[in-house]
């Protein structure tokens, strides 16, 4: 679908997202205030316009998964894109991965960090107030009980 040759009137029933992907489609990858400089001028708007909701362009972008911002600055079709890393994992590599993060995973502690460490003392022992405590001098009663009383 060529856009020069689409009536306004049909420009206007596309969405930004859409008149992206074609521009994109047919003149490649370009930056933002490009794309929507071109988008602004298809439409006929004003350049206010461009100036205000240039940043709601970017977010828009940025949310489709149509596109893709490249290295360089500009926008692309995310079609015309491959990731060209393909990762083959095998039994032996799982179980190596596995060992790094235990390793990672246990810290041991610095000379530092323990002369830091408070042991607490036993007058701290004797302010813990605990829950149960309160609880221990209470009766379970069933409901026939409570009835004969």
């Amino acid at each position: 679908m060529k856009l020069a040759k689409m009536k306004k009137e049909d420009l206007e029933l596309l969405s930004h997202k859409d008149i992206t992907y074609y521009i994109l489609e047919e003149e490649g990858k370009m930056n933002t205030a490009d794309l929507f400089k071109r988008v602004v001028t298809l439409l006929e708007l004003p350049n206010k316009t461009y100036e205000e909701k240039i940043g709601d362009y970017y977010t828009l972008l940025t949310t489709d998964k149509r596109f893709i911002l490249l290295e360089d600055g500009n926008w692309d079709l995310r079609s015309r894109h491959t990731s060209d890393k393909i990762v083959k994992v095998t039994e032996d590599e799982d179980e190596e991965e596995e060992d790094e993060e235990i390793k990672e995973d246990t810290i041991l502690p610095d000379e530092s960090e323990e002369d830091n460490y408070d042991s607490g003392d036993a007058d701290e022992d004797d302010d813990y107030d605990d829950a149960n405590e309160d609880l221990k001098d209470l009766v379970v009663v069933d409901e026939d009980e409570l009835e004969e009383s």
